[in-house]
């Protein structure tokens, strides 16, 4: 999936849990100095500045299937190796990376087993790959309220709770799919503070991933109402968030 939205509106919505969850997923990978690292689905590049933090821009590359993501991660490092395509084909040798990691997007793969046997592919013999995807599933992530309030209004939607990795134990079951089977998972958390019901809202209406494609779908009406449901199911402000991501990895 490509994301038609710019960095910054991006940024907007996910950077606050993403840019923090990087680096717990960062160290539950084991990425350590001297290793050549890859994120696979980079987006803006959460977890690639993590890696460059870590590895030295020389030592990372990235990919990712939207254009303004990549123009916008290049334009952020202007000498990191980055590269537009998708994890299901790969633009890179046999054996070429130490870790490859893909933080939030095997539950956008087109065929999330191809895109993580491609991550195994390119990773070196005895190298890491790592996948991470929000509780979609459960009422862990940080879209889970919004869904909620979606169904309470439309029990129709049928939200991110179905998408691949997004309940426990499901990334382990990929990677094993993969034909990967040295796998361990754990349960990534993350705390997000708002200082206000609208610093939490506003960035649903930027049009990003299939949270914001339903709210530009509605009408005026509808979402005042959706808006007005999420506000009653939120805390009173202001407020902290802990949200959670299933983690897996597996050594090549």
């Amino acid at each position: 999936m490509s994301f038609d939205v710019s960095a910054e509106a991006y940024n907007r919505f996910m950077g606050r849990f993403s840019v923090p969850l990087a680096q717990r997923f960062a160290e539950f990978a084991g990425v350590a100095a001297g290793y050549r690292g890859l994120d696979v689905g980079s987006g803006p590049g959460a977890l690639t500045a993590e890696l460059v933090d870590r590895l030295g821009v020389a030592a990372v590359s990235s990919i990712d299937p939207s254009v303004s993501f990549t123009a916008a991660l290049q334009n952020r490092f202007p000498e990191l190796d980055v590269r537009s395509g998708v994890a299901e084909q790969l633009p890179y040798p046999d054996g070429t990376f130490d870790v490859v990691l893909a933080q939030l997007v095997v539950h956008f793969m087109a065929d999330p087993v191809a895109g993580l046997r491609e991550m195994a592919r390119v990773s070196r013999p005895g190298g890491v790959i790592a996948a991470c995807v929000w509780d979609h599933a459960g009422d862990g992530g940080p879209l889970s309220l919004f869904w909620r309030a979606v169904h309470e209004i439309d029990p129709s939607q049928p939200g991110e709770a179905g998408l691949a990795g997004a309940s426990e134990g499901h990334l382990a079951e990929l990677l094993n799919r993969g034909g990967l089977t040295d796998i361990e998972s754990a349960a990534l958390r993350v705390n997000v503070g708002f200082t206000s019901f609208e610093d939490w809202w506003d960035p649903f209406t930027l049009g990003v991933g299939p949270a914001g494609a339903y709210v530009a779908s509605l009408d005026p009406e509808q979402r005042d109402a959706l808006r007005t449901q999420c506000s009653r199911l939120l805390p009173e402000a202001p407020f902290e968030s802990t949200v959670v991501a299933w983690a897996a990895r597996a050594r090549v």
